[in-house]
């Protein structure tokens, strides 16, 4: 085999790691999968044995020696350095954490009794608005209690009376509000800043445990559609409407210590200063933030760093060396050392652990059709998801949670 094609060969198995190395596979020992070069398929590829020498590729079983593909993971194992001198991100490894199982079950066990109690005691701090003429209205707290209750146990609001009544006669609500009092109050815009501070409020309990966080936001789908009659193709077009939520995450626990809930079709980069200011304001040192590309800016890295904390945003293709302290510093790391930049950037995966759980046990969905309403609805899945944390911090992390402290003090 002359040295020409050995070199071609080598190039193209270059080419291959730098473009496809994150679906290479380690199957076991010296063995592993390498994704085709031409291939869309993601289980298509080839079976590369590197104490043997061989691969299961058409050129190596009819001409042997190094195809493109041993080339390839020779650069994957860092074998072989990279032209530029830089490593090619390989497979991801997978972390495991322990599992306290006997607190976990413990508060599993326990969790809709501690998550009623928690509530009620949250509510308590709301103020109730003035009334100058009327009937006496329904307390705000047992009106906000009913919609945690309902959004809690993912049911429709006529469905959840029962659980209310049941709260009543434990004295957690004072009185139950009918389920169209609920939807009243869901639908009115001045609700959504008074669950925002109890979402603030909820998190406070653990100032002391979180200092690492992440920043991401999600989407939820409503019932309703947007038409319009696109001119263009002729024809009538329709998309699904759906509310996006930015949070704040510690990813020690997974609280959300700052949400702002937004339409489908905003900016997340507009969201990062927001939410940054709002969780140092709710108490929390913030000493590490992660989040993706879409928040990357001089900007952002600057109030991170004027704020005590260091900022770990990956940088773009046409990201440039120069700028910032801030935006210099991390630059140098992610390009000369990738390996101890990921380690910190990992803890992002956190965040949308979160959105995964919030989805799973409260619904990916909002049920509401009014925008209002849709907002609130997502504003109490992030507080009942925070309650529900602090249960499990109570018998994990031995956190005793007290609600409305004076400033300055914490549980």
């Amino acid at each position: 085999m002359d040295a020409l094609s050995q070199d071609t060969r080598q190039a193209r198995g270059l080419a291959l790691v730098q473009g496809k190395a994150k679906a290479f596979r380690h199957v076991a020992g010296d063995v592993f999968f390498v994704p085709s070069q031409t291939g869309n398929s993601a289980g298509q590829g080839y079976v590369v044995n590197v104490t043997l020498g061989q691969c299961s590729c058409p050129d190596f079983e009819e001409r042997g020696g190094v195809c493109k593909h041993q080339w390839a993971v020779r650069y994957f194992r860092h074998e072989l350095t990279m032209p530029d001198g830089n490593t090619v991100i390989t497979e991801a490894v997978r972390i495991s954490y322990p599992q306290n199982w006997a607190a976990y079950n413990a508060a599993q066990v326990s969790e809709k009794e501690t998550f009623q109690i928690l509530s009620s005691t949250l509510c308590d701090g709301i103020v109730q608005p003035a009334q100058k003429m009327g009937r006496p209205r329904f307390l705000l707290r047992d009106v906000v209690y009913g919609a945690m209750s309902k959004v809690y146990g993912t049911m429709s609001g006529r469905r959840s009376m029962s659980d209310l009544r049941a709260c009543e006669s434990k004295g957690f609500i004072g009185r139950v509000p009918a389920y169209n009092t609920i939807f009243k109050y869901m639908e009115n815009p001045e609700l959504l800043p008074i669950l925002k501070t109890l979402i603030d409020e909820s998190a406070k309990p653990l100032t002391a445990v979180e200092r690492y966080f992440a920043i991401d936001a999600t989407g939820f789908a409503g019932p309703s559609f947007v038409r319009w009659f696109d001119h263009k193709h002729g024809e009538d077009r329709r998309v699904q409407r759906w509310v996006k939520l930015h949070a704040m995450v510690g990813v020690k626990t997974g609280i959300i210590t700052a949400a702002e809930i937004t339409e489908g079709n905003v900016s997340d980069y507009k969201k990062f200063a927001p939410l940054m200011n709002r969780t140092v304001a709710n108490g929390f040192q913030t000493k590490e933030v992660s989040a993706d590309k879409a928040y990357l800016s001089h900007a952002h890295l600057a109030l991170v760093e004027s704020l005590g904390g260091y900022a770990f945003i990956p940088f773009k293709s046409n990201s440039v060396p120069t700028g910032s302290p801030a935006w210099e510093r991390l630059y140098h790391l992610y390009s000369l050392n990738r390996e101890v930049f990921d380690k910190h950037y990992h803890p992002r995966s956190n965040v949308e652990s979160e959105f995964s759980s919030i989805k799973r046990k409260f619904g990916a969905n909002v049920r509401s059709k009014l925008p209002a309403a849709q907002f609130n609805e997502v504003a109490l899945k992030c507080l009942v998801a925070n309650v529900t944390t602090l249960v499990h911090s109570i018998h994990e992390l031995g956190v005793e949670p007290k609600f409305w402290l004076p400033k300055g003090e914490t549980t």
